[in-house]
């Protein structure tokens, strides 16, 4: 679990060195000081694109679990988005070979209808359909499910240059899930959140957005 989590660690922050690399070949300090200036007043424009992802890790306890979501967004309007995102992660319980994993593909729509502090903080809606996949082990069983599931948050991009956002998901407003095991029946649950908001600080996670 610990090799898996650090790769995919590595792995998130190479793309987004990368993705860095693509519009600035090398940059000064006086253009790194330009860009955090120009992140005051920053706006989203038809035809742009961003990455995004979001790393989550809870240790401490009985188990230890790890969770990666990467996004991929194109804006058909200034506040309007649309696009892709896969969710992959697991949990493992100490002292014992139990675990699970899981895998998702999903796709959503996202509107910003807030933006404060020199628009550098901009608030969005996330609609949300995807399809899961997660497989359970331990001594003497090994199950699987596929999941349809469906959801609508809000959450925050806060801009510290022209170009990288810090992000934060503040509330599931609505969950949905329909879940199918191979070996059992399926089941649905809907959850709905009115003025419930999540912790941010309750586990470790790091978030970033990318605009071209």
């Amino acid at each position: 679990m610990k090799t898996r989590i650090t790769l995919l660690l590595v792995l998130f922050v190479s793309v987004f060195t990368y993705a860095q690399q693509i519009p600035d070949k090398q940059i000064s300090q006086s253009q790194v000081e330009d860009q955090l200036r120009s992140a005051k007043g920053i706006s989203f424009e038809k035809g742009d694109f961003f990455v995004e992802g979001s790393i989550s890790i809870s240790t401490g306890g009985d188990t230890d679990s790890y969770g990666i979501n990467p996004k991929v967004g194109y804006f058909l309007s200034d506040k309007f988005a649309v696009g892709g995102d896969i969710d992959f992660g697991g949990t493992e319980v100490k002292g014992s070979s139990a675990e699970t994993d899981f895998f998702g593909i999903g796709a959503f729509a996202r509107y910003y209808f807030l933006e404060i502090a020199d628009k550098r903080l901009k608030a969005y809606g996330d609609v949300g359909l995807g399809y899961g996949h997660h497989r359970s082990q331990g001594p003497g069983y090994d199950n699987t499910s596929n999941d349809i599931k469906a959801n609508v948050t809000l959450g925050v991009n806060y801009f510290f240059t022209k170009h990288f956002a810090a992000t934060f998901v503040l509330a599931d407003i609505l969950t949905y899930n329909n879940a199918n095991p191979e070996d059992g029946d399926a089941t649905n649950t809907f959850e709905l959140n009115i003025n419930l908001f999540n912790n941010i600080f309750a586990q470790p996670q790091f978030g970033l957005l990318y605009k071209f």
